[in-house]
């Protein structure tokens, strides 16, 4: 998505509020889209001129606060941009984005991710700090959590490919509905 400068923003949010065009006038005369300009229009109206100022860090939400803002948006009438409005967020597609992964995955999927490789057990490095004179009962712990690691991580892959099968079907039966919808209206 291409970005816009402040000054080119408050250019055009100031000339659609001194009435010089509609949303749809001004946006075509500096070839943009009207939705953009719709956004900026309500971000300017609510925000001020920081609702239009590109943010140079990344704000961080909490789990709950996306559950809650994912909920309103779900149990309400309201758009993304109005939602966003509602809680304080100048971008309404970080809201489309949390619903869309909360559709497919549930709310696991709004909590915040590590960034970063991911470590893994090095096993060798394990043993060695037990060491040869480590206890038998160490050696056997160790065992049995490499043993339980592995048991996880099958029941794991497991779970997420029993998910992607429902989903998968879910997708089939709507697309179902939609079709047999479709050669109804044909029909009559």
């Amino acid at each position: 998505m291409k970005k816009y400068s402040f000054e080119f923003k408050m250019k055009l949010v100031k000339e659609y509020e001194r009435g010089q065009g509609g949303l749809r006038i001004v946006a075509k005369k500096y070839g943009i889209h009207h939705h953009n300009l719709e956004k900026w229009v309500a971000n300017y109206k609510r925000f001020g001129e920081e609702g239009l100022m590109q943010s140079m860090q990344q704000q961080v939400y909490s789990f709950e606060f996306k559950l809650l803002v994912v909920e309103l948006y779900l149990t309400s009438e309201l758009s993304y941009q109005d939602t966003a409005l509602q809680v304080g967020i100048t971008n309404p597609s970080l809201i489309a984005k949390w619903v869309m992964d909360y559709r497919n995955a549930g709310p696991e999927a709004l909590k915040s991710k590590k960034k970063g490789l991911k470590r893994t057990m090095d096993k060798d490095k394990i043993i060695r700090e037990i060491g040869a004179d480590g206890s038998e009962d160490q050696k056997e712990l160790l065992k049995q959590l490499q043993e339980e690691n592995l048991r996880l991580r099958i029941e794991n892959a497991f779970l997420k490919e029993v998910r992607r099968l429902r989903l998968e079907e879910e997708a089939l039966q709507r697309k179902q509905r939609e079709s047999s919808t479709a050669s109804e209206e044909n029909s009559n």
